[in-house]
């Protein structure tokens, strides 16, 4: 893995920029994106948490961006910052909401978050589990 990501960005670097040629989505931040992701199937969550917030996404499309909020708010949510978590995957779903609301991960996490409270959920929290049909 941190070969293949050794040589992705250096294609990026190579790149310069963030493109979108033939819907890629390549470039730096694209490479770093992966990085968080590869980090969080590793169960790398620390990595996943100082990398992940400042990665820049704005000019990536609109998928791209969607899932990198929710490979963020799985390492937040390691890291029982459910609140942090829970407002990055309501970001997300304000882009891109049928993304959201179908992506396996993001209704693992919002159950597992409804699961886990201690008396009942917010009320943000339990509008966004009865979006996605998990509770």
């Amino acid at each position: 893995m941190r070969e293949f990501l050794a040589e992705a960005d250096q294609a990026a670097r190579q790149l310069g920029q963030d493109a979108n040629h033939m819907w890629t989505a390549f470039g730096p931040t694209n490479v770093d994106i992966h990085r968080v992701a590869t980090a969080g199937e590793l169960g790398d969550m620390q990595v996943a948490i100082d990398l992940g917030p400042r990665i820049d996404t704005s000019s990536l499309p609109t998928e791209r961006r969607t899932r990198h909020n929710i490979e963020v708010a799985r390492a937040l949510s390691a890291h029982n910052r459910v609140d942090d978590a829970l407002a990055v995957i309501l970001e997300a779903e304000s882009w891109a909401p049928e993304q959201v609301r179908s992506h396996y991960l993001a209704r693992e996490l919002v159950l597992t978050w409804v699961r886990n409270q201690r008396g009942r959920p917010s009320r943000a929290m339990a509008d966004l589990a009865d979006r996605l049909h998990v509770v």
